[in-house]
């Protein structure tokens, strides 16, 4: 495919004797394979997924059974939306408007419960990135459960649940990477502590999630490769998690394969709307994978330098990456050579680069050229230095999304990983 990174394939193959390539609790699938392990496990999505081409203008429809008041959080071009605006008022539904400009804090969540309780709002409508569609899902949950916004965040917070059902909530992403539209929790940053930390409950899953390609066509190049990045790494680390479940391993090993062969071909031509479909049906599955098996260290770094940094998290996500699979690789191998872990690492670098016998080892290499190939950012030029490794390893230490990882690190391995990714 043209422009795809040198020497690796652009359609990964199916396993040679006929079946998928996939791992569910430590065990390496393919033809004629047998699982063991326990098979308990729980899976939870949106009420409801609609995907499509064109399935934006039914927005409206959607909408209308849920409220009579939309709250619209926006990002921070609001003025792109008059049409859906019009929309909603031809449907009977009033609406006021909430602009998130880039990715939501603690402060932005409460200014927009203040302003959705002030308005009288019954319903949620987010459309726009993550940050928008994180910010949409904590005021929904936050405009019905009383309290402060700390009273319930992870870490930094009492982390209490939610107890009251949060108002309706139809997401409509214009990005393919985060996957937000599908997961049960809000990303904000929290200034005073300088981390990213999660607003939590499977009560936060939207009503309705709305995945149409065609309103990710306007992303340039780097947007694209950035969340087309993000996308890649929730695959991933759902499927290597210690967490990952049979239901999550089918998703991501689908959704691997569609970010194979599709996220080059988005980044290389926008109006390429095969590829463009292929990645949000990758973004989708990412979310649905990571809002039921955990992440990894990707993420667990990625909360504290969010906070830390102004650095967007599908970059930070990109810089990270290829460290995090070599460095959980290496620790694997040495500590643990029998993890079905380390087999499911194998299990995606055979569906990543269309070999049947590549190792993981070669797997990361993949990422790395890959990532090289979409221009992804070092740490050094997102703003980090050699001086801000050890506060940085030792937030990620703390943060939530570091339970999945499918090896415990040690501060040598989460430090040798910051400085690989320094560049």
């Amino acid at each position: 495919m043209p422009g795809y990174p040198p020497g690796l394939p652009w359609n990964p193959p199916l396993n040679p004797d006929g079946g998928f390539f996939f791992c569910g609790q430590g065990v390496a699938w393919g033809k004629g394979w047998s699982h063991s392990g326990a098979m308990n496990f729980e899976f939870a999505a949106p009420a409801k997924i609609v995907f499509g081409p064109g399935q934006a203008a039914r927005l409206p429809s959607l909408v209308a059974p849920l409220g009579k008041h939309v709250l619209l959080v926006v990002g921070a071009s609001p003025g792109r939306h008059a049409g859906l605006i019009q929309a909603f008022a031809a449907a009977g539904l009033g609406v006021t408007l909430f602009s998130v400009a880039g990715e939501p804090s603690v402060d932005v969540a409460k200014a927009g419960v203040a302003l959705c309780r002030e308005a009288g709002c019954d319903v949620v409508v987010s459309v726009g990135g993550g940050g928008a569609i994180d910010a949409g899902k904590a005021v929904a949950a936050l405009a019905t459960n009383p309290g402060d916004p700390y009273d319930y965040l992870e870490v930094v917070g009492a982390g209490r649940p939610l107890v009251e059902r949060p108002l309706p909530h139809v997401a409509v992403p214009t990005t393919a990477g985060t996957g937000a539209e599908a997961t049960a929790n809000a990303v904000l940053t929290a200034p005073a502590e300088r981390v990213k930390v999660s607003l939590r409950s499977v009560m936060m899953l939207p009503t309705v999630a709305l995945v149409d390609p065609e309103l990710t066509v306007s992303m340039p190049p780097a947007v694209t490769a950035a969340t087309g990045l993000d996308a890649l790494t929730q695959l991933l680390e759902s499927f290597v998690s210690i967490k990952a479940n049979p239901m999550t391993d089918a998703l991501c090993r689908d959704g691997l394969r569609l970010a194979a062969r599709y996220l080059a071909a988005a980044y290389d031509d926008g109006a390429d709307m095969a590829a463009r479909e292929g990645m949000a049906l990758a973004s989708l599955y990412g979310g649905l994978a990571l809002a039921n098996a955990k992440l990894g260290a990707v993420h667990g770094f990625a909360a504290p330098i969010g906070g830390l940094f102004a650095a967007p998290h599908g970059q930070v996500c990109a810089s990270l990456l290829p460290a995090v699979a070599a460095v959980n690789i290496a620790a694997l191998r040495q500590r643990e050579p029998g993890s079905g872990r380390l087999a499911a690492y194998a299990a995606a670098a055979a569906m990543l680069t269309g070999r049947a016998d590549a190792s993981p080892e070669d797997g990361a290499v993949w990422l790395e050229a890959l990532c090289r190939r979409l221009g992804a950012p070092t740490l050094t030029a997102l703003g980090l230095t050699q001086a801000d490794i050890p506060l940085v390893v030792e937030k990620a230490a703390r943060a939530s999304s570091m339970q999945g990882n499918p090896i415990n690190l040690t501060t040598a391995e989460l430090t040798a990983i910051v400085e690989r990714a320094l560049g």
